[in-house]
Order: C-alpha cells, then sequence, then structure tokens
C-alpha cells in the first residue's frame, strides 16, 4: 500500500489508513517511537515510561486503602540471610581516634 507524504505546519506527515490503525490498535494522540534504520523509517507504540515521582504520587492519592496487606512470614528458618563481606557491619579504623 502506497501513502503520500503531505505537509503539516514545518513538519511532513504520513497518513496512516484506518485499516491500518485498527489492524495494530492506534488511536489518535497515541505516542509513537520514530527510527531510521538502514535507511528505512521504522513506526512503533511508544513503551510506557514509569517514573518513580508518579508511582510515590499514585500511592498517595489512593491512600491507606491502597496499600498492600503486611505479611507476617515468620522467623528465619534457612539461609534466608547471606552472611558476606557486604552484609557484616565494617569495623571502624583504630586510626584517628583518640
Amino acid at each position: 500500500m502506497q501513502v503520500r507524504i503531505a505537509k503539516w505546519g514545518n513538519s511532513l506527515a504520513v497518513r496512516l489508513p484506518k485499516a491500518i490503525a485498527d489492524d495494530l490498535g492506534l488511536t489518535e494522540g497515541q505516542a509513537m517511537d520514530v527510527a531510521i534504520e538502514r535507511g528505512v523509517v521504522n513506526l512503533k507504540p511508544a513503551t510506557a515510561r514509569v517514573r518513580l515521582s508518579d508511582l510515590v504520587a499514585e500511592a498517595k492519592r489512593l491512600g491507606p486503602a491502597g496499600h498492600p496487606e503486611v505479611v507476617a512470614w515468620g522467623g528465619d528458618v534457612g539461609a534466608e540471610i547471606v552472611e558476606d563481606d557486604r552484609s557484616r557491619p565494617r569495623r571502624r579504623s583504630r586510626r584517628g581516634r583518640r
């Protein structure tokens, strides 16, 4: 299927036929990623980017009712706690102490 490039303000645009938009589930105003690879223009729906600040704002909006239930799993039974150099507390150097 061929389409024509049209002028849109200072830019150029390609109008997607309704059948293609419907097949791909595209909607007006949807964000798209555009890339050029080996001389070919690739157009695909933008991946959602979630920011921590958005998640925190949503949690505050939902309030305490939206918080997950706290589960008491009980005490340690096996080797849940890994003892290695990173988990041990650092010893303070005696240098510099008076």
